[in-house]
């Protein structure tokens, strides 16, 4: 189904295709949000008019607040963790907005950070603060000019609330553009569940969004599989090259889109 807002036409593919991976779910309210930065240059790949992003509705559009007909979702995914299961994490502070074509044919999600509790936050409130969701965003930025894959942000909002951390810290929301977020931790969920077909309704969704090619092999399962590690060490040599090394390399937190 596609959905038009104001800004974008939001696509729902994944929630459609693999429904028991996610669940609908709104962002928390922001009670004065502010615009802080916002990368025009990725709004332009989007089709969107980056002046549309810098207006009221556009900014509640980044915190969140889509209006209605756009039914927003939190991704499920285990994962190991510093060596350890764990058998439920998801997106415990994001929020899927949706899928955007953009303007080179691309499907893309629209993925916000820090927008609020999910069913999926493990106790913690879901929230992000500014100063790291700048780092994000300029390190994201970064390893794009470098030729590195990447998830990119499309901008950061201050929310006007403040966040208890060590301190009361300024809190933001990061609107970031991924090819998607299917990550091994994904596969991992859909395994665990002891689902057969929900796993291959989700491998048969990950070769048509992104290995299209090994959809005619013979084993296809097998071949997405081979594709998926060459993409990853690919990945990773470049990060090596470029001198970045990745804190936190949990299968949670690894895309199989490389």
């Amino acid at each position: 189904m596609t959905v038009a807002t104001t800004l974008f036409r939001f696509e729902d593919s994944y929630a459609r295709e693999v429904p028991g991976l996610c669940v609908p779910w709104t962002a928390a309210p922001a009670p004065a949000p502010e615009l802080l930065v916002l990368n025009e240059e990725l709004a332009a790949e989007l089709g969107v008019d980056p002046a549309g992003l810098r207006e009221p509705a556009g900014v509640a559009l980044l915190v969140g607040h889509v209006g209605e007909g756009v039914t927003t979702v939190a991704q499920a995914y285990a994962g190991h963790q510093f060596g350890f299961y764990a058998p439920r994490l998801g997106d415990g502070r994001a929020l899927l907005l949706g899928e955007v074509i953009d303007t080179q044919g691309r499907r893309r999600d629209l993925h916000l950070k820090g927008s609020g509790r999910t069913p999926f936050s493990r106790g913690a409130d879901g929230k992000a603060v500014v100063g790291p969701m700048l780092r994000e965003y300029l390190v994201g930025e970064a390893m794009h000019g470098l030729g590195i894959p990447t998830t990119r942000a499309l901008a950061v909002v201050a929310t006007g609330e403040r966040v208890r951390r060590e301190t009361a810290l300024p809190g933001a929301v990061l609107a970031r553009v991924a090819a998607s977020h299917l990550r091994v931790g994904t596969f991992q969920y859909a395994a665990a569940s002891g689902d057969r077909d929900q796993l291959r309704a989700l491998a048969d969704y990950a070769i048509a969004r992104h290995y299209p090619e090994a959809a005619g092999a013979e084993h296809r399962y097998l071949d997405l599989y081979r594709r998926v590690v060459q993409a990853q060490a690919s990945l990773v040599a470049r990060w090596m090259l470029a001198g970045f090394v990745h804190g936190v390399m949990n299968t949670d937190n690894t895309t199989i889109s490389g």
